[in-house]
């Protein structure tokens, strides 16, 4: 079993090595891109920037780590934990991984079969720097025999882990999205911002913009163009053949849109929208609206030029693909259910 403290640099000493150039690093993204189209380079480096950057700095661990005594005290009886990765983005389940390591437990990982280069990369650096470290990590493609179970997938699924674990401790979690509200005050630089949080990981993640809610004779100019810093989506085959199936579909309706010519927005009233579409709605009371918006459990994070109000999903724009240590999804306090296992 890995100590705590050997634990805490393992994991500081593999975010060195995630911010660095190492050409086997760089191989691994590679064949990550080439083993999943959605997984270009750029966002595979920007979700390993963001890991090493806001989650693996030994003094972020350690005041992470302390506001768990149980953990802190090394006083957590080991339990197996077994994990559902999703494979949406680039190594999208690292905190749930992160968050059962350190905590001391047992690991069995399933991987999605959409983010496997990644992820076997990186367990086998670990195992390569921490020779003990596959008797803490095991992959497997089956989950029998857990103490508790982490999983992460769409509302289907979500339906097919509850049915399974129920017998068990476990945080299931199912499709999320997330919002932007604007009042018409934003500057270049905040919708540049906010483009990011629509744009990065070509809108797959949870934490990404799907929807936008406007005052009434709100002006989408501006707002278009600033999306146009992701024009070269549209050399993207993959989401090129999204978008003409979605225009066309508009076409088809006489359903009335907008585009830049890789984004099209259209009004509706979902946070749910399809690979290269961004719905929109108008809203009266912004007050109002917040408070409708923290409530509903499907919105993930909810961005604003400037947030007021002291609620973890409110975020500042282009923070969406940057949560850290402590921002648990759907709110729920994942190193809390594996200290008290």
């Amino acid at each position: 079993m890995i100590d705590l403290q050997r634990r805490i640099v393992l994991m500081t000493k593999l975010g060195e090595y995630l911010s660095s150039n190492d050409e086997n690093l760089i191989e691994a993204i590679d064949n990550a891109h080439r083993a999943n189209g959605w997984f270009i380079p750029e966002f595979v480096q920007l979700s390993i920037h963001n890991i090493a950057q806001y989650f693996l700095k030994e003094e972020l661990l350690n005041n992470w780590i302390a506001q768990y005594p149980r953990i802190a005290a090394e006083q957590v009886q080991p339990k197996k934990v077994g994990i559902v990765m999703a494979g949406n983005i680039p190594l999208v389940g690292f905190h749930d991984f992160l968050c059962a390591f350190i905590s001391g437990h047992h690991l069995k990982v399933k991987l999605s079969s959409k983010d496997t280069v990644l992820w076997k990369h990186i367990f086998s650096k670990l195992q390569e720097w921490e020779t003990s470290f596959e008797q803490s990590v095991e992959v497997s493609e089956m989950l029998k025999g857990c103490d508790a179970y982490i999983a992460t997938g769409s509302n289907n699924s979500a339906r097919y882990f509850e049915f399974y674990f129920q017998k068990y401790p476990h945080i299931i979690r199912k499709n999320r999205s997330s919002v932007a509200i604007l009042d018409g005050t934003e500057s270049a630089a905040d919708l540049e911002h906010l483009s990011d949080d629509v744009c990065q990981y070509f809108g797959l993640g949870c934490r990404n913009v799907t929807q936008l809610y406007v005052p009434k004779e709100y002006a989408f100019e501006a707002l278009l163009a600033a999306f146009n810093k992701y024009l070269s989506h549209i050399d993207h085959n993959k989401f090129k053949n999204n978008y003409d199936y979605q225009l066309a579909l508009y076409l088809l309706n006489q359903q009335y849109y907008m585009s830049n010519g890789h984004l099209l927005l259209v009004e509706a009233d979902t946070v749910y929208a399809p690979i290269s579409v961004v719905h929109y709605q108008q809203y009266e009371d912004k007050e109002q609206l917040i408070a409708t918006l923290a409530d509903r459990d499907e919105v993930q994070c909810i961005s604003m030029r400037e947030p007021v109000e002291k609620n973890a999903k409110l975020l500042r724009f282009g923070a969406n693909q940057q949560p850290s240590l402590t921002d648990y999804a759907d709110g729920v306090d994942t190193m809390r259910f594996l200290a008290d296992l």
